[in-house]
């Protein structure tokens, strides 16, 4: 039996060093070797690797980032696929990759697997949107930044008597920006799931600033499409073609405050909700996903990413897991919208 390889893989997020060791440590509790590949899929195709042990891991369990580095390089957009990684992979003695990372390294991390290489996917997002898991490492610790920035918000937005807008991450869904925003109180929420009318916002804004609640929160999540006639030029793209998204919170500001005359500010948390120490639920749900990850590896099996339902770490199978972007259910949504205005 050969080396376990992992690697980490696209944006960072809060947990991924508690994977790391969970998977190193239940390897050497199993006997197996593990090699970790750095900076993701660019290590992996230029043969940048480190030995991982016991040693490796002590101390990083609350370490934010990542100890092997990540990057947004991809094996079948900027390499021939498996045809890429197999020197490294032979070079090193690896049979078998834990992937930890999100709907897009995931989908490569399949097509990995169809090409014939043994493949454990780990869920990593602080969006929340893959689908086959209940949630995913990172998340908690995002809603934690997000909802301890909307308290400190909302206490100067009181003394000013000031609308704040606050933008928080999420790309195309709004996990973070519906669990801040009920957590932290907010009285709107903007999330892509569900399209909003301006007008009613500002409706309710006046509505609320006449009954003497002179400041707002509003919580945005960055993915939403911003109000009719404040468009701007569409955003610079990444390496994957994807929208780099951010800052339509001034453009939700701007026609708050031109349709109200309330002073609206924007705050932008970005990156701030991917750095820094995990939370304790992230840290217990990586670690038990790196031990999990591992377990399914030395048992033989591929092409499946690990899971949570409810307490249980199951294995997914990968298909499912990257056959759609989860969102954020009506219902949920519809408890918050219960203490909107």
């Amino acid at each position: 039996m050969g080396a376990i390889g992992v690697l980490t893989a696209g944006g960072d997020c809060p947990g991924l060093n508690a994977v790391i060791r969970g998977v190193v440590s239940r390897a050497i509790e199993l006997d197996a070797e593990v090699v970790g590949i750095r900076d993701g899929w660019e290590g992996l195709m230029h043969d940048r690797t480190m030995p991982l042990d016991r040693e490796s891991v002590r101390g990083i369990l609350a370490r934010g980032g990542t100890i092997l580095g990540t990057s947004r390089m991809d094996p079948y957009i900027h390499g021939d696929g498996l045809a890429s990684c197999n020197p490294t992979l032979r070079r090193n003695g690896i049979d078998r990759l834990i992937v930890v990372g999100g709907d897009g390294t995931l989908r490569s991390a399949m097509r990995l697997a169809d090409e014939g290489l043994n493949i454990i996917g780990v869920p990593k997002t602080i969006d929340n949107d893959i689908p086959g898991t209940d949630t995913t490492f990172g998340f908690a610790t995002a809603v934690q930044v997000a909802t301890d920035a909307i308290d400190r918000l909302t206490t100067t937005a009181e003394a000013h008597n000031r609308v704040m807008i606050v933008e928080v991450m999420g790309r195309t869904q709004g996990w973070i920006a519906t669990y801040a925003g009920i957590a932290g109180g907010a009285d709107f929420i903007l999330v892509p799931e569900f399209a909003y009318d301006i007008a009613e916002v500002v409706d309710k804004l006046r509505s609320r600033h006449r009954s003497g609640h002179h400041y707002s929160i509003v919580v945005v999540a960055e993915g939403i499409e911003p109000p009719p006639g404040y468009r701007t030029a569409a955003n610079k793209k990444d390496a994957f073609g994807f929208e780099r998204l951010g800052g339509v919170a001034y453009q939700v500001a701007s026609a708050i405050e031109d349709q109200t005359s309330f002073e609206t500010r924007v705050t932008i948390l970005g990156h701030i909700q991917r750095g820094g120490s995990p939370v304790a639920s992230d840290r217990v749900l990586a670690t038990r996903l790196g031990v999990k990850a591992t377990d399914l590896a030395v048992s033989g099996a591929t092409n499946v990413m690990v899971a949570v339902r409810g307490t249980t770490m199951v294995a997914c199978p990968m298909e499912e897991a990257t056959a759609s972007i989860r969102a954020v259910p009506p219902d949920l949504y519809d408890s918050a919208a219960t203490f909107f205005g």
